[in-house]
């Protein structure tokens, strides 16, 4: 949906493109910047949106600079910041527009238009998290901001959609413990690898990942000696998730130490849903989950 205004388009438009002409700036820049010519602030910020609407990244960012530097004190001023910061996050530059949305927030907080500056913050670095074999500082990051949403506008639709994802960083949480837990496994740490799965069972225990941590402790326990402990945690895996492939492996591995579980295994599930969750590695999971058309967009009103 454009965010021209109808009384702007057309000859209008096309005449403010005609005037403002892109100078270089002897190398100092990496990109050009606008001439500056005086232009009243309705053509400026409309043009920055007309490049917007046109997936035009860094000359929507120009022209609404153009806003704030010659319309500084005006709404039409602190709209354009917030325009900015979703420019850049289109263009993939995550700080540039976190750095635009704090600016926002510090000059305007009680605007009705504050909460899209959380939102795209949070958003920001959710785009950031990398898969669970890597550093997850983005992960906190994001999952802290979702958070900062919910919390101060639950009732909104970015908090809607801030819980969903909230959702998808726990398991991306949840991810990083296993991958280390099974480390530790097949390193012989097994205490260490106990207190990985432990954790995922008690921070992130709606995840997806859980069905496995229980089975894993069985797998840990019973290498410790440890049957009383295996064989609970297989009661609990057995009545909770009866028809997954994890449970089936543990009532197999319990049976053969004499410890069968009360419960025989369901029909089989398979491994769960871990496989089609984001930020396990490979393209098409990237691709989705960083899918910016699912994004929403500004308020067009403030």
């Amino acid at each position: 949906m454009s965010l021209l205004h109808n009384s702007l388009r057309g000859p209008a438009v096309a005449t403010v493109l005609a005037a403002l002409a892109l100078t270089a700036c002897a190398g100092r820049e990496e990109r050009p910047r606008l001439a500056y010519e005086e232009r009243p602030v309705e053509l400026l910020y409309n043009t920055g949106a007309n490049r917007l609407d046109r997936g035009l990244w860094n000359q929507a960012v120009d022209y609404f600079a153009e806003v704030e530097r010659q319309h500084p004190y005006s709404v039409w001023a602190r709209r354009s910041i917030l325009m900015t910061a979703y420019a850049q996050y289109q263009a993939n530059d995550y700080a540039e527009a976190i750095s635009s949305a704090d600016r926002f927030l510090s000059q305007a907080p009680g605007n009705p238009a504050a909460v899209y500056a959380y939102y795209l913050k949070a958003i920001c670095y959710f785009e950031q998290i990398v898969d669970v074999g890597r550093d997850q500082a983005a992960t906190g990051q994001a999952l802290n901001a979702l958070r900062e949403v919910v919390q101060r506008y639950p009732d909104s639709e970015y908090a809607k959609d801030a819980r969903l994802k909230i959702d998808m960083v726990n398991d991306q949480l949840a991810g990083k413990e296993m991958t280390v837990g099974r480390y530790y496994l097949r390193n012989g740490d097994t205490l260490a690898g106990i207190g990985r799965f432990n954790t995922v069972i008690e921070r992130y225990e709606t995840t997806s990942h859980t069905p496995e941590a229980l089975y894993r402790l069985v797998e840990a326990y019973l290498t410790l000696g440890l049957n009383e402990e295996a064989k609970r945690n297989g009661a609990v895996l057995g009545f909770n998730y009866p028809g997954t492939v994890w449970y089936r492996d543990a009532y197999d591995l319990l049976t053969r130490r004499g410890l069968r579980p009360a419960n025989a295994p369901a029909a089989s599930e398979g491994r769960g849903l871990w496989s089609r969750l984001p930020f396990i590695g490979g393209d098409e999971s990237e691709d989705l989950e960083r899918d910016k058309d699912a994004t929403l967009r500004p308020p067009e009103s403030q």
